[in-house]
């Protein structure tokens, strides 16, 4: 794909991956994605804002085929997917400099092995002049990682947000159609993000201050509305969950699924919304999207050698590590000969700052009396929704 023009001056460069479904080992990208690598042509200097993941530098290479020379590459985000091109970019302008901050230098020269001389440290704050063109660099940390930045173009209000913003998705519109955006992009945010809702808040005041046409995202479609993506972080970040419950589960002999079902039911007749994921086929991205609102999650899972089913230990695990709003959890399971079902599970998810509500367990298949149970435990998650009013 050949580089599309943004403004004058300004173009889009990167590469549009159809294919990929997996991200680090472990994210499912049901959509594919893209790296969106920007160029910047000032009137005396030319300045590289990220590159593109290494499986696709060819094609960066070929957009930069008629760049004479860029004299400086800005690093927002020392993860592979933005710079794993650096170094071939590097050979191809051995004049140009890396900008990046003090802890992107050090992540950069560890990933990459780039020499210390083809660095320079930028500041919060920080603005460099390309002539007629103004980068102004603002410390964005924990947008996902400790080292990350944002810049912003001054006189054309655009701000280079790196992976702050961004969505998984591959397609060939150069701006956001905001309807079929906005799954990707909360999916996005629930899988990186969302363990950071804290420093992104912090982030999201530094950002809303400036003044802005568009949003340039490292992932994903340019939004030419900036407030449609802006609202959308505000409502993923804020502290109040919604009137919602989740439960994710696993049943091997049929128990779980019937109380599940029994419990899904109850909830849904009191008014609540309530979803359940069958983890032999949710993919954890769904589950994780899930997480953003809910404000109860309700673990199932029958007893496999006296714990928890290995797939219930690791949608705890990653609930724990994503920290979600939840305010509330709880566990129901099925055993044969007996099990720590909740205190493990419980522990599992140490990190949340969430109640932890008497669990339902039961012998076997469930009888009427644990169909009960089940009532009392979906009247009890009601009542704390309402002692919270949430709705």
């Amino acid at each position: 794909m050949k580089p599309r023009k943004i403004r004058e001056g300004v173009f889009w460069m990167g590469a549009v991956d159809w294919e990929r479904r997996l991200f680090d080992a472990l994210i499912p990208l049901p959509d594919g994605t893209s790296y969106n690598a920007y160029l910047v042509q000032g009137s005396e200097k030319t300045a590289l804002l990220d590159t593109v993941d290494p499986s696709k530098a060819e094609e960066l290479l070929e957009q930069l085929k008629n760049i004479p020379r860029i004299d400086y590459i800005i690093a927002h985000h020392a993860e592979q997917d933005h710079s794993g091109s650096l170094p071939l970019v590097l050979e191809k302008y051995p004049g140009a400099m890396v900008l990046a901050t003090a802890k992107g230098v050090g992540m950069l020269r560890d990933h990459l092995l780039i020499s210390e001389e083809r660095f320079q440290v930028v500041e919060d704050g920080q603005a460099l002049s390309l002539g007629g063109k103004t980068l102004k660099f603002l410390h964005t940390p924990w947008v996902h990682w400790p080292e990350t930045m944002s810049s912003y173009l001054v006189e054309e209000t655009i701000l280079f947000s790196c992976d702050f913003f961004g969505s998984h998705l591959a397609t060939t519109d150069l701006y956001a159609d905001e309807a079929r955006v906005y799954e990707p992009a909360k999916r996005y945010f629930a899988e990186i993000m969302m363990p950071f809702r804290a420093q992104i808040q912090k982030n999201l005041e530094k950002v809303e201050a400036l003044e802005l046409s568009l949003i340039a995202p490292s992932h994903g479609p340019v939004y030419a509305k900036p407030e449609f993506i802006l609202s959308a972080y505000k409502d993923w970040v804020s502290s109040e969950p919604r009137n919602q419950v989740i439960v994710p589960y696993i049943s091997m002999h049929g128990s779980l699924q019937a109380m599940v079902n029994r419990l899904v039911g109850a909830l849904v007749d009191r008014g609540v919304q309530a979803e359940p994921y069958d983890l032999s086929v949710t993919d954890i991205g769904k589950l994780a999207v899930a997480l953003v609102d809910c404000a109860t999650v309700v673990f199932g899972t029958p007893a496999v050698l006296g714990g928890a089913h290995p797939h219930v230990v690791s949608a705890a695990y990653l609930a724990d590590a994503l920290r979600p709003k939840a305010l509330f959890a709880t566990l129901i399971g099925s055993y044969g000969w007996g099990a720590k079902l909740a205190e493990q599970v419980q522990g599992l998810v140490s990190h949340l700052k969430v109640e932890f509500l008497p669990p339902v367990l039961c012998r076997g298949f469930p009888r009427e009396e644990d169909f009960k149970a089940l009532e009392v435990l979906a009247e009890a998650i009601v009542q704390k929704h309402r002692e919270r009013n949430l709705s």
